[in-house]
């Protein structure tokens, strides 16, 4: 492995917190360090979950430099469409399962689909492990409150025991008396990740194909169940951000239009790309496209990507209560959840800084900006904030007014009525 992968070293400098240097290759490694390293097939979710934040990350640092210089991963993996299932939440809540050679006609048979808001949740980790399928069920459930969908048979926390702060997000969701009970909308989750059982399939997936796949889909739903562009909103996990980015993509070549949001939740370092192409997630992929970076320097990446990009406690390797870099990377997952359920839309503000350093010395003021599903379609630049080590993670701070920001996250038909009005 090490005749394979050696590149030259420059030494190692500790990590930065700011996001002007991101391409600077500060952390090559050297022979004796690449033989250390472990064989491609021992590198798992379960290995990484069982290092700490700082370990793991720095693994993973090491095998995504050592495959920039050399090209040693090839993006070969593409999952058969038939392969890439998923399931719809339908208007009682029930999981309505299809793949995607059978996803257009699935929705066809589903009434009143694509009348409000359409969410599609690609998922981008395979919920066997408890960290992802804990933070995809949040992201489920905060969806089926937000959209008054009855839970599922199985989804439902009314056995799990609450914890108080549970019970206070809960309280205070109660007092929000901004609250709209008559917001509808379709959910569509793809569970993309429970085909990748590898870290060798997580660095080779192939997101150019199977975002063009899933675009093609979407275009599918324009044309042919008449879903239009301005209600659809892409949300992708870790690799599956990318993934998103090449789907809205994807969907602009074939109709000249594009999607309505992509955001990106922790989006994946790109360990396999083709060359001299643009390849992942990119701000232009959508008319708004925000990104939510939890492990910048973990299994995620500290690049701009977005029109706004998030760095919760700042460009790091993990966040606050996060024992591991899966459970950092899935932390942008709880917080997005946190944020869709109602009451909670504000409870992530933030403020726009290039390093944390920066934010810390400004004491958290200056030109603010809302975490999550609140955040407006406005919003250009980088933007830090502080969250807490237990959900609710939200700081809820009281932030200013975004004066001038006109296009906040709501239904399309409520942005409707207020053109015409």
């Amino acid at each position: 492995m090490a005749a394979t992968l050696a590149t030259p070293h420059s030494g190692n400098q500790k990590r930065s917190n700011s996001l002007n240097d991101y391409e600077n290759p500060s952390n090559w490694v050297s022979p004796s360090e690449i033989e250390q390293l472990p064989m491609l097939k021992d590198v798992t979710l379960r290995r990484l979950e069982e290092m700490t934040v700082d370990d793991g990350a720095t693994l993973l640092d090491r095998l995504y430099h050592l495959s920039m210089f050399n090209r040693v991963f090839k993006p070969d993996y593409v999952p058969e469409p038939n392969k890439i299932k998923g399931y719809i939440v339908g208007e009682r809540g029930e999981k309505i399962e299809f793949n995607l050679n059978t996803f257009v006609e699935t929705v066809k048979r589903q009434p009143n689909f694509g009348n409000d808001e359409v969410t599609i949740f690609i998922q981008g980790l395979p919920q066997s492990w408890n960290h992802v399928n804990k933070a995809n069920r949040k992201l489920v459930q905060a969806y089926e409150q937000r959209y008054n969908l009855q839970p599922y048979a199985g989804q439902s926390d009314s056995n799990e025991q609450k914890s108080s702060s549970e019970e206070q997000e809960n309280q205070r969701r109660k007092q929000n008396l901004e609250k709209d009970d008559t917001t509808t909308g379709n959910l569509v989750v793809i569970t993309l990740g429970d085909l990748i059982e590898d870290f060798e399939q997580f660095a080779t997936l192939n997101v150019e194909r199977i975002g063009e796949i899933i675009g093609d889909r979407i275009v599918q739903l324009t044309n042919e169940v008449n879903v239009p562009q301005e209600i659809i909103h892409l949300i992708g996990q870790g690799p599956a951000a990318h993934v998103a980015g090449i789907a809205g993509r994807q969907y602009t070549r074939q109709t000249g239009h594009k999607l309505r949001r992509i955001t990106g939740l922790d989006p994946s370092k790109l360990y396999a790309v083709y060359d001299k192409k643009l390849s992942g997630l990119a701000r232009g992929d959508a008319d708004f496209v925000d990104a939510i970076h939890t492990s910048a320097y973990g299994m995620g990446t500290q690049a701009r990507l977005a029109d706004v990009d998030f760095y919760p406690n700042g460009p790091a390797t993990g966040v606050p209560g996060a024992d591991n870099v899966v459970e950092a990377s899935l932390r942008a997952t709880r917080y997005f959840a946190e944020s869709v359920r109602p009451g909670n839309e504000r409870n992530f503000p933030a403020v726009a800084a290039s390093s944390y350093k920066e934010y810390k010395q400004n004491n958290g003021y200056g030109k603010r900006a809302y975490m999550g599903i609140a955040t407006s379609y406005d919003i250009r630049g980088d933007y830090m904030l502080q969250v807490n080590s237990k959900s609710p993670f939200g700081r809820n701070t009281p932030a200013h007014t975004q004066s001038g920001y006109h296009s906040t996250h709501e239904s399309w038909k409520e942005q409707e009525q207020k053109n015409f009005a």
